[in-house]
C-alpha cells in the first residue's frame, strides 16, 4: 500500500471539515488538488488504482 506524505500545511484546512470524497465522513484533510479526503481513504484508493496520480503529493 502506498503511503502519502501529507505533512505539509496545504493538506490541512483548519477552518472547516468537508465530507470525504471517498467515504463521506467529515475531514479537514485535503489532497494536492484540494479535494476533501482522509489520508487513509486516499491511500486505500491508490492501493486499488496503482496507476492513478489522483491523490499524490
Amino acid at each position: 500500500m502506498p503511503l502519502l506524505d501529507w505533512r505539509a500545511a496545504r493538506h490541512f484546512d483548519a477552518t472547516r471539515d468537508l465530507p470525504c470524497v471517498l467515504c463521506g465522513r467529515p475531514t479537514p484533510m485535503r489532497s494536492h488538488d484540494r479535494e476533501p479526503v482522509h489520508k487513509v481513504c486516499a491511500e486505500a484508493w491508490l492501493d486499488q488504482h496503482p496507476t492513478s496520480d489522483r491523490f499524490h503529493n
